[in-house]
């Protein structure tokens, strides 16, 4: 019953951060970019969307001002990367190190701000968990179908071939630099939005808010991704993989929970869940390997005949 009676604020809170691990997705398979600036901006994001509903601003500028301060987030990090030739991965963390102050100033200087939501109109909140995962579904299924769309067009076709092959898309006289830079700007824009979205259903923004948020949106990739090994997913059915992966985490994050697990101990059992789930993936990958290397029987029969004679 403790199970059941968890289950939907899992379900709820797995959608954020499948909105959150969508992002990820963009920036680690599509741009093939190791960007670690998603620890600051998804608590930018939440930052942002705090304050602004507790000075009266409605929820919905809340919200669009949060994914606008994750995509120059973003864009930050792509400068460093692209114009200053300072590594991806450099790039991000130098980017999350100065969104710590950053975020720190919208807040006020205190570590946390409280949202209070009998005085706002907020979108999400834990006291009423079947409205959120329906807005959060539609959220979701909103970013996908843009993301979708979006990817399609010209545009978003160089973006996917500048991270498949950058030195062809150079070749082919495409932008690359201003393509991550781009990119990376609508992936923390995106883990923004997931923020504020998080901060509405916690009713609070937190300056810690974001600390190893890159885990889990990488352990919603390699959950979703590992599920479909076989089949070659298209974008939208990785899309949709991701977020079920960000369900899954957290449905055995809860499970952990109500077993009693102290909660010293919650950070490494997180790790060791990731850890198991990306290597999902490869032992799979190297089972099927070894499955299409053996000879089938008719051969084996062959091979034992040539030998007898």
């Amino acid at each position: 019953m403790a199970f059941i009676n968890a289950l939907p604020g899992a379900v709820a809170e797995g959608l954020i951060w499948g909105l959150m691990g969508i992002g990820v997705y963009l920036s680690f398979i599509i741009l093939d970019i190791a960007d670690l600036t998603v620890d600051g901006s998804i608590c930018t994001g939440g930052c942002v969307c705090a304050v602004l509903l507790a000075n009266g601003f409605p929820v919905w500028l809340s919200v669009v001002a949060a994914f606008a301060a994750g995509a120059l987030a973003g864009f930050v990090t792509g400068l460093l990367h692209t114009a200053f030739g300072i590594p991806s991965i450099l790039a991000g963390i130098l980017t999350q190190l100065m969104l710590y102050s950053v975020n720190l100033t919208i807040l006020g200087g205190k570590s946390l701000v409280a949202i209070d939501p009998r005085a706002n109109k907020l979108l999400v909140h834990m006291s009423d968990n079947p409205r959120s995962i329906i807005t959060m579904g539609i959220f979701v299924a909103a970013t996908i179908i843009g993301l979708w769309l979006f990817f399609y067009t010209e545009f978003g076709l160089t973006i996917k071939s500048t991270g498949d092959n950058p030195d062809m898309s150079r070749a082919q006289g495409v932008n690359v630099k201003l393509t991550q830079v781009l990119g990376l700007s609508i992936s923390n824009g995106i883990v923004a939005l997931a923020g504020a979205m998080l901060a509405q259903y916690k009713g609070s923004a937190n300056i810690n808010d974001g600390r190893g948020a890159i885990v889990i949106g990488l352990a919603a990739i390699f959950i979703g991704l590992s599920v479909s090994l076989k089949i070659k997913p298209n974008f939208v059915v990785s899309m949709i993989g991701v977020t079920c992966g960000a369900i899954v985490y957290y449905i055995v994050y809860n499970v952990v929970i109500l077993l009693g697990l102290k909660t010293d101990f919650l950070k490494m059992f997180s790790a060791i869940i990731v850890a198991i789930f990306i290597a999902v993936p490869y032992i799979k990958k190297e089972y099927f390997a070894r499955q299409r290397k053996m000879p089938s029987n008719g051969a084996k029969t062959r091979i034992n005949g040539g030998n007898n004679a």
